[in-house]
């Protein structure tokens, strides 16, 4: 068993946002969701691996009444510190916060925690050593 895929929620019409975050803050790529899927609204978003292989995947989909989850949240493993780094200096510029004040509270990691155009939680975290 291996986990597929994360889904997250967003108002109606958060689209855009979620876009900003997930492609411009964390590179992830969108694709095209399912033609039976599409009139729900949302978005997916892929990240792969070296050889083309698909790393992580995170569904925005609509949910009405809307609530960011403040607790639950997908942790999204980075390849090195100094991506994780990178990442995050990447969605400061865009305008989302991070924090570090967890970043040595996980055994072998260093980590952060922001919160994408929602408010949704998402954890970020890169192996040690690397």
């Amino acid at each position: 068993m291996r986990l597929h895929h994360v889904q997250v929620a967003c108002p109606r019409g958060g689209e855009d946002d979620a876009r900003r975050f997930y492609v411009e803050g964390l590179g992830m790529t969108e694709v095209e969701k399912p033609d039976d899927l599409k009139g729900r609204g949302g978005a997916w978003f892929r990240s792969f691996g070296a050889g083309g292989e698909v790393s992580a995947e995170v569904h925005v989909g609509v949910e009405e009444p809307f609530a960011p989850a403040l607790k639950a949240h997908p942790a999204l493993q980075l390849d090195s510190v100094a991506e994780l780094e990178e990442v995050a200096e990447r969605l400061a510029r865009l305008g989302f916060t991070t924090d570090w004040t967890q970043r040595h509270t996980f055994p072998g990691n260093e980590r952060c925690h922001t919160a994408d155009g929602q408010g949704n939680r998402v954890e970020l975290l890169a192996p040690t050593g690397t």
